[in-house]
């Protein structure tokens, strides 16, 4: 609420996968248990859409969701009217070195690009859908400018980059040490 008096053109919305929970059972053994103990990105979408006239982008992540749990988000937000998203990888598990994909899910945040822009032309996971609806989401991704600390050189991580573009993203916003910078230029248009 104080950020309102700003007028701010959108609000983006980071995301997290779920945290995940290792418990004692009374039989000695551990049990892994998912804890989500907060409000999905389709529902803090809808409600800060209700409660102030102001544009949301949420970001969608690989990790944490299988392709078709990020389709039926996307379908969400679709039918929300949200037309904006930041397409990510997400962070690996706390605990691990590197980022595990879920199964069933995406590895790269250049597939989930490409899973977007197919939905932007009208196609599903599901081939043998006829006459689905065309989403029309612009897709940001996020760039480095020194670097992605995973990848081996700037050389690789630009191919990276580049990689995503030719899959669908409409942007790439300024990401240095993994914070976002400048308004993306794509939805800076949308209100200028």
């Amino acid at each position: 609420e104080p950020l309102m008096e700003f007028n701010p053109p959108f609000i983006n919305m980071t995301a997290h996968r779920d945290e995940i929970e290792y418990r004692l059972s009374p039989d000695g053994t551990f049990r892994q248990l998912t804890v989500t103990k907060r409000p999905g990105t389709v529902a803090i979408a809808a409600a800060i859409m209700k409660r102030f006239d102001v544009e949301v982008v949420p970001h969608v992540i690989c990790g944490g969701a299988t392709k078709n749990e990020v389709e039926n988000l996307l379908l969400d937000l679709n039918f929300l009217g949200i037309q904006n998203v930041m397409a990510l990888r997400g962070d690996a598990v706390p605990g691990e070195k590197y980022f595990t994909p879920t199964p069933g899910g995406h590895r790269h945040s250049s597939e989930l690009v490409e899973q977007i822009a197919r939905m932007n032309s009208g196609k599903y996971l599901d081939d043998a859908l006829k006459d689905a609806v065309a989403t029309d989401f612009c897709v940001g991704v996020a760039g480095y400018p020194e670097k992605h600390c995973e990848a081996p050189n700037l050389d690789m991580d630009i191919e990276h980059l580049k990689r995503m573009v030719e899959c669908g993203a409409d942007c790439a916003v300024d990401a240095p040490g993994g914070g976002c910078g400048d308004v993306p230029h794509c939805w800076w248009q949308r209100y200028n």
